[in-house]
């Protein structure tokens, strides 16, 4: 059995305001979800640590998961908040740079209008990420990916990793437009991609394995072996799955590969891609 990360999970003290996102839809996970709820699945699935994500926007969400981070060991990263927009970015990654296991920053930007990422101020707060090593998680919805390319290839240094594969709308089975912006932007070298979020953006209900294997395809095909590293989406996955089910996915799908490229997924990609050792 190789080393596993998950590369993609959250944490939240439920706020039904702050957390208006999780709707009535979505009752199950309107709930605290902390580590130690995480460890036993972990524990479970073979994975040694995992890398925490901001769910909501602010500063304090990632003091919040930072805070976790230091008392947890089997929290190996933290991915937060902070407004890249703000004309004093600098001073706060400057603020941030001695937390060794800050390792880069999100935005929800499937919230924003879809020309978001082409923003003056936001592409500034970006270029502000590389001097402190950094990177950069984009979650879209299929619709930016041209936004998402533009960004990519105008920050060639920059290292940026796709969430839960730029949500395509699994549920209706179109594939085409979101194929041809996944093919575009897995030829720029400095983009990694999360096999992570797939089973929310399909049937919650009635979902089925074969129902994900196109995307998988498609994924596989375009990014190299050395660009993507698996993330559960802990806890949003449990509106239409379960921790064990969701490993097991990419456990079939991966079965024929080789122990090395395997390991690459499960472990070696995620660690490189964060840092996580240092």
């Amino acid at each position: 059995m190789s080393k596993r990360i998950d590369s993609h999970q959250h944490f939240w003290k439920f706020d039904p305001v702050r957390d208006s996102w999780i709707d009535e839809t979505m009752q199950n996970i309107q709930r605290d979800f902390l580590p130690e709820d995480l460890q036993p699945l972990l524990k479970a699935n073979q994975f040694e640590g995992c890398v925490a994500v901001q769910a909501s926007q602010s500063e304090e969400e990632t003091h919040f998961l930072l805070d976790l981070a230091s008392k947890n060991d089997f929290i190996k990263g933290v991915v937060g908040w902070v407004d890249l927009r703000n004309e004093n970015i600098e001073e706060r990654l400057d603020f941030f740079s001695d937390q060794k296991k800050l390792k880069g920053f999100r935005h929800v930007v499937q919230g924003e209008p879809d020309d978001f990422m082409y923003g003056e101020a936001f592409r500034r707060g970006i270029a502000a990420l590389k001097p402190f090593d950094y990177t950069y998680d984009i979650l879209i919805f299929e619709r930016q990916l041209p936004a998402a390319i533009s960004l990519v290839k105008d920050f060639p240094n920059q290292k940026f990793v796709i969430d839960h594969i730029a949500k395509p709308n699994i549920k209706s089975e179109t594939i085409y437009s979101w194929k041809s912006g996944i093919e575009e932007i897995a030829k720029y070298d400095n983009v990694w991609c999360k096999i992570s979020g797939m089973v929310t953006e399909a049937d919650w209900k009635n979902w089925k394995p074969e129902d994900l294997k196109p995307y998988l395809d498609v994924i596989f095909e375009n990014f190299s072996i050395d660009k993507l590293m698996y993330g559960s989406d802990w806890p949003v996955l449990n509106v239409a799955s379960d921790y064990n089910e969701v490993v097991k996915i990419l456990e079939d799908y991966i079965s024929g590969f080789s122990i090395e490229d395997q390991n690459k997924v499960w472990f070696e990609n995620a660690n490189s891609f964060y840092n996580l050792n240092n």
